[in-house]
Formats: C-alpha cells, sequence, structure tokens
C-alpha cells in the first residue's frame, strides 16, 4: 500500500479550490486519487508508467496531469 500524503481537513481544502475551477466536461471519478498520484509521483521522480496500480491506469492519470497543465491549472 502506497504511503497517502493529505489529511482529511488538507484534503478539504483542495477539494474546494478543484471544485472553484470547475470547467465543462466530465468529473474525474475519484479526484482525491488524482491528486494523491500527482503528489507521489513529484515526491518519488519515477516515470509515470511506474504510479502503483492502486492509483489506477497510469495513463489515465497522466492525460489528466498534462490536459490541467495545458489548461494553466498547475502553474
Amino acid at each position: 500500500m502506497v504511503r497517502r500524503q493529505l489529511r482529511d481537513e488538507q484534503w478539504s481544502r483542495v477539494e474546494r479550490v478543484l471544485y472553484s475551477q470547475r470547467r465543462t466536461g466530465r468529473r474525474g471519478r475519484d479526484d482525491r486519487n488524482f491528486i494523491e498520484a500527482v503528489l507521489w509521483w513529484r515526491r518519488t521522480g519515477v516515470p509515470w508508467r511506474d504510479l502503483p496500480e492502486e492509483f489506477g491506469s497510469w495513463k489515465t492519470v497522466f492525460n489528466r496531469f498534462d490536459r490541467g497543465s495545458r489548461n494553466g491549472r498547475w502553474p
């Protein structure tokens, strides 16, 4: 099992920001898991393909992160 980064109160703050910036389109299945995956990727520095399976498909996480980066979501 992968060690999680966010405590519930931290996630609550992140969640408010995510929803205040929500745009059109489909919502991710598990926003918290997505944020945890990105934090894990940044902390470890591993290639996207090496994300643990418990975060879901590495390609889905990468695509969502990449799309957000191109849209200016992750300055």
